[in-house]
């Protein structure tokens, strides 16, 4: 008898889902607070990264589906940190904006994290104010970083419930590896957050209800490290040479012979990535039904994390 191949966790079709739902939410907010109520502000240093241009182009398009009103301000690639906080500043305390990102990366000599503690709290769509990485770990309802809350969403669509299930989150960074982790605490589960320090990581990996594969290095989890029938969840996105010398886009997963031993898997492309842009979504409607709420004196939304 042949070993049973694992199933896939399909994040273009998971995504795909939850935007629908965004659509209904911005169709009902619409409906009760006017055209432009479901609204994100995007601030993007023209540096001449042509990917970050990209990128936006893409997110316009998505919001425009939705029904999303997408604005972008667009700044010099010679602006300084005083001009790019300057903008940030001056949306977190307009009362018209509900929902703020911040495209990266920014000039050289701007760090990121000085202008992202300046968006405010519930206007940060991307939940890298260190304020909602604060509300994240206290449990409180929060807008939480996309990729954590994307890498989250796709565990639980196997229909496990992770309450008492050892997870193990290799990479441990600030922006995906720690906030994983606590999400994961959060519904209960027991953590092991590992890191290039870790002594004795394969071990931990194969004792692994969920493996969670975030270090950014292409190929680092194996078969011998997954426990048979693990969920194993892809974070990883590196650019390799492939056999023909053409470049070609990994996770940190060697898929082909995991799939082999794991229960679930996620592949690279179409994982985590797709789940990560609709969670920012996901986190925009959300944002701007808390502010609508609290306009009209009611308890805020249902939706969200």
């Amino acid at each position: 008898m042949g070993v049973m191949a694992a199933q896939i966790i399909d994040g273009v079709a998971l995504a795909r889902s939850h935007r629908e739902r965004v659509a209904e939410r911005v169709r009902a907010l619409t409906e009760r607070a006017g055209p432009g109520a479901v609204r994100l502000d995007a601030v993007l240093v023209d540096s001449g990264d042509s990917s970050a241009r990209l990128y936006s182009e893409n997110q316009a398009k998505a919001c425009q589906a939705l029904g999303i009103d997408y604005r972008l301000h667009l700044l010099s690639g010679t602006a300084t940190f005083d001009d790019i906080a300057g903008r940030v500043l001056l949306l977190s305390a307009d009362e018209t904006v509900s929902a703020i990102m911040l495209h990266v990366p920014l000039p050289p000599t701007v760090d990121p994290y000085r202008v992202q503690r300046l968006i405010a709290p519930d206007k940060d769509v991307e939940g890298v104010n260190p304020a909602n990485i604060g509300n994240v770990v206290y449990g409180r309802s929060s807008l939480a970083p996309c990729t954590g809350l994307a890498t989250v969403k796709m565990i639980e669509s196997t229909g496990v419930d992770l309450r008492g299930k050892r997870c193990v989150v290799v990479g441990a960074s600030d922006v995906v590896g720690k906030p994983i982790a606590v999400l994961l605490m959060r519904q209960d589960a027991t953590v092991v957050s590992c890191n290039k320090w870790t002594w004795g990581i394969e071990e931990m990996c194969r004792g692994a209800d969920v493996l969670v594969a975030a270090a950014g290095v292409p190929g680092l989890v194996t078969a011998s490290m997954v426990k048979p029938g693990a969920i194993v969840v892809d974070v990883g996105v590196n650019r390799v040479a492939g056999p023909d010398g053409k470049m070609r886009t990994v996770g940190d997963v060697a898929f082909e012979e995991v799939r082999g031993v794991a229960g679930w898997v996620s592949p690279v492309p179409g994982g985590v990535g797709p789940m990560t842009v609709a969670m920012l979504l996901v986190n925009v409607v959300e944002a701007c039904e808390r502010r609508f709420a609290a306009r009209v004196g009611g308890t805020g939304a249902s939706g969200g994390w």
